[in-house]
């Protein structure tokens, strides 16, 4: 159902104070997890929209301009009908069948993306991540022979995470896999329980650093610790972070792509437990972390209270599910107090920052008793920042019949 119309007054504050369209369409997430969609007159999704909620994919397809003779999701996405999907509607069709019935979808993927064009195919290609099981190898090695090499490339990173290793020169002359594993040095650490560790090597040059990026972008992870031999999630915990910021990030990001499951899994876990400045690495994993992972990723910057405007980073992760005793029970609710009751105009511009992005994760209960808390502090009634906080605790009282 469409938001009530009491409630878009809040609605239009809440995405006029969202600073760009990627914030603007967090506030349509947040209302369509409490079962609304908003009126077309106050927001509609980018033609090329792929992070709006999926009731939204109609919306995005008319937006692009589709003719009005196809229909939209009326019927199940086959070979027969894939013509009739309008391709934001194509798209969410995909992803549903990936999770559901991977096979069926891989099978449309191979006979119908072959004779889009480039930019089309990769795009198919990106949606085999979701479902991605080892029934998908022949298809995406057959990908190897494709004229585009961003979808080669992407077929690679696939396999990669599924355990198939092998670069293009891997075991020839130039071995760039082998080139890389030579930046980094193994050592021990312990007295009683000796246990090997990873390191990046000192760099000497520009020349060499340049060269150390290009290498952890283009090899896979895999390839990578069979070097050492090791496998990926034992290789992780040898890791030595914090020697080398730039050899931390590009590790993360190559877990990022090539990584399997377990190591996005392992790299998660351990950049939380340990705190400090490494959370903000894990947002790099954000797209491949569970819902769980990626909550308590969440809490852990709530709780720390230091890196709060990473909260403005994160992706993919769900709206409406912070509670009042997670939030309160870290240093964030005390920053907050402190920032608006303060006189640092800064501060404050940040605070204000940081409650918008609150006011997404936060149930309805924990919007309504931190716009309490905050202007209590010395947050003015009116602030603009409030909006989606507001909005939020609003619909508590506007639940869709569907989640009754």
């Amino acid at each position: 159902p469409m938001l009530p119309e009491r409630l878009r007054p809040l609605l239009r504050a809440a995405l006029k104070y969202a600073a760009d369209a990627r914030l603007k369409a967090r506030v349509a997430t947040l209302v369509a997890s409490r079962g609304f969609v908003l009126h077309p007159m106050d927001w509609m999704p980018p033609a090329s929209d792929q992070e709006s909620p999926e009731v939204y994919a109609p919306w995005a397809d008319w937006q692009a301009g589709a003719d009005g003779e196809k229909q939209s999701r009326r019927e199940q996405l086959t070979a027969e009908t894939w013509d009739d999907f309008y391709p934001a509607a194509r798209r969410t069709a995909l992803v549903d069948l990936r999770r559901t019935t991977p096979a069926l979808a891989r099978t449309l993927i191979e006979t119908k993306g072959a004779s889009e064009p480039a930019e089309v195919r990769l795009a198919l290609v990106e949606l085999m991540r979701f479902g991605l099981g080892a029934d998908d190898v022949p298809f995406l090695k057959s990908l190897s022979a494709d004229r585009s090499g961003k979808v080669r490339e992407m077929a690679g990173r696939l396999l990669a995470r599924l355990g198939e290793h092998g670069n293009p020169a891997d075991g020839g002359s130039e071995d760039p896999t082998a080139e890389l594993a030579a930046f980094i040095e193994e050592g021990k650490s312990g007295f009683i329980r000796r246990r090997t560790t990873y390191a990046p090597m000192k760099l000497k040059s520009p020349a060499q650093q340049a060269r150390r990026a290009d290498l952890f972008a283009s090899c896979y992870f895999g390839d990578l610790v069979a070097r050492f031999g090791k496998t990926e999630p034992d290789f992780i915990s040898a890791w030595q972070f914090g020697v080398d910021d730039n050899a931390d990030r590009f590790l993360v990001l190559m877990v990022s792509v090539s990584g399997s499951d377990a190591a996005v899994a392992c790299l998660a876990d351990r950049l939380v437990a340990e705190g400090g400045k490494l959370p903000l690495l894990a947002l790099q994993l954000m797209l491949r972390l569970d819902s769980g992972r990626k909550r308590l990723l969440i809490s852990q910057i709530l709780n720390d209270a230091q890196n709060l405007h990473a909260l403005n980073l994160v992706e993919g992760v769900e709206a409406g599910w912070l509670d009042w005793g997670d939030l309160a029970k870290g240093k964030t609710l005390s920053a907050l107090r402190s920032a608006v009751s303060g006189d640092n105009d800064v501060m404050k511009r940040s605070a204000e920052q940081y409650l918008e992005a609150i006011g997404f994760l936060a149930t309805a209960a924990t919007a309504d008793k931190l716009i309490g808390e905050v202007v209590t502090a010395g947050l003015p009634p009116a602030s603009p920042s409030l909006g989606l906080l507001r909005l939020n605790a609003a619909l508590a009282e506007n639940r869709s019949q569907s989640e009754r």
